[in-house]
């Protein structure tokens, strides 16, 4: 009989286990962070010095100027983008004489939107609007014409 050695039996140490690493849940986005397409906004109209179209024009350019903040960076920006509509007559004049005065003094002379707003409501909008209409309506009578009643004006 053949002797055999026995056999060697030692225990190695325990490996550690370690669970799989684990991947945390993205989080959901938030309804907040989700882009939304912003509604396509028309430009303002072109505007050329009418005191008919003056608080039309302004509206306009308000309203965009505050549905897309983000395409203008300073109100430098916001005001240049506006005088760009300035495209004839007594509007094109004044945008004119704004970017001359930047020529002479190296400054354009109007800082801020608020300033912006100011002097064109003080360009183009009627001293008096009530005053103004009353005149308008001073120039207006009724004559009889073909069995109606026809409104004419009169220029002074």
């Amino acid at each position: 009989m053949t002797s055999s050695a026995p056999a060697s039996t030692a225990t190695l140490p325990p490996i550690p286990v370690s669970p799989p690493p684990v991947t945390p849940p993205s989080p959901a986005p938030a309804a907040s962070s989700k882009q939304r397409a912003r509604p396509k906004l028309p430009s303002p109209p072109n505007f050329f010095g009418k005191q008919s179209s003056e608080r039309v024009f302004l509206n306009s350019c308000m309203l965009y100027l505050r549905l897309a903040p983000d395409q203008f960076t300073c109100d430098e920006e916001k005001i240049f983008w506006t005088l760009a509509f300035f495209k004839d007559g007594h509007a094109a004049k004044w945008s004119e004489n704004l970017f001359f005065q930047k020529m002479d003094t190296s400054i354009f002379p109007i800082q801020s939107w608020t300033d912006f707003e100011q002097q064109f409501r003080s360009q183009f909008f009627l001293v008096n609007a009530e005053a103004d209409a009353i005149n308008t309506l001073e120039g207006l009578r009724t004559i009889k014409g073909t069995g109606q009643w026809t409104i004419t004006w009169i220029a002074s």
